[in-house]
């Protein structure tokens, strides 16, 4: 069992204006098991639906944060992104992108093999193609119900592919235009060169975040942030949606006021123990996802020590295992 935390506030209090709080979020994994009884897969990762809300918007966001674009706040966009599907014995798993490193000078080449069939079937023009990621309004493909690569890979992807809402036909129409791109890429000069390399093929297209910059709700605790800290691409499209500083590294004189949510969260506990103990901070919030379900609490500098019966002893200090298995 972990120890007792004392000093420790279970739900996340406003921030009042005098308060000096750093708030830490962690990734989290959705509820698979929970749902496996389901006909449809849980809708996006917990910070995915923390952070943007429930209508997941995450395709504007990512244009947003990639582009100088205006985007209108009205306009549906989808994320297209090339991608390897694996094939098993019996079926299909989804790569990460981090996993097929795919170069600016293919992701142009692939685009410019499949912008024909992209466009025509969209009916309308490419907004935006970043290097991994490929920009458009939905147009016909509004309604899907789609998941992000950072939920459906590594994973069978029979359960995760688009899925039709309130207009029947729509992801069939998706799935026609997938394996049309597919057919053209398996025969591309940019695969068999990635083949010679020993990198996996780019062997068909996934789409993702359908919505529109006006569905975002954000969490009430982004109200008092001065600073965002943390590289997932998802925090520069939406500090830049809210108008507040974002940076990829924490910059530990800043840590007043601020959110991050960053890889390897232990490597900076102990950074910011010393700025509790030594005043710089009043309180340290940490978000995670237990289960799939938010878990908001407080530390303070009392807080920061396990609770002993053995009081003639000197405690010592929670470690950050302990602390995020509380």
């Amino acid at each position: 069992m972990p120890p007792k935390i004392r000093g420790m506030s279970t739900n996340l209090p406003p921030q009042s204006g005098s308060s000096r709080r750093f708030t830490l979020m962690l990734s989290g994994e959705d509820a698979i098991q929970a749902d496996l009884e389901k006909s449809v897969p849980p809708s996006g990762l917990p910070q995915e639906c923390f952070l943007l809300g429930d209508k997941l918007p995450i395709a504007p966001v990512l244009l947003l944060g990639q582009s100088t674009l205006a985007v209108n706040p009205n306009d549906v966009v989808a994320c297209l992104q090339p991608v390897h599907l694996h094939a098993t014995r019996d079926h299909l798993i989804l790569m990460a992108q981090s996993q097929i490193d795919l170069t600016e000078n293919e992701s142009i080449k692939l685009l410019q093999v499949a912008l024909p069939l992209i466009e025509e079937d969209f009916g309308n023009k490419i907004l935006f193609q970043g290097q991994r990621d490929w920009f458009i309004s939905a147009g016909p493909f509004a309604s899907l119900a789609t998941h992000s690569i950072d939920q459906a890979h590594g994973r069978n992807i029979d359960w995760w592919m688009p899925r039709d809402t309130n207009e029947a036909g729509i992801a069939k129409l998706w799935r026609k235009l997938q394996n049309e791109i597919q057919m053209l890429w398996h025969i591309d000069p940019v695969n068999e060169e990635r083949e010679q390399r020993g990198y996996p093929t780019i062997n068909s297209l996934w789409i993702s975040g359908i919505g529109k910059l006006a569905d975002i709700q954000t969490p009430q605790l982004l109200n008092n942030v001065n600073n965002i800290y943390g590289n997932h691409p998802l925090l520069t499209g939406l500090a830049k949606h809210l108008d507040i500083p974002h940076q990829h590294q924490i910059d530990l004189l800043g840590l007043q006021n601020a959110f991050a949510w960053i890889d390897y969260p232990e490597n900076i506990w102990d950074s910011l123990r010393e700025a509790l103990l030594n005043n710089d901070l009043d309180e340290i919030a940490i978000i995670d996802f237990p289960k799939s379900q938010v878990r908001q609490r407080i530390f303070t500098a009392k807080a920061l020590n396990k609770k002993s019966w053995a009081f003639w002893k000197k405690s010592a200090p929670l470690t950050w295992q302990e602390i995020i298995s509380a």
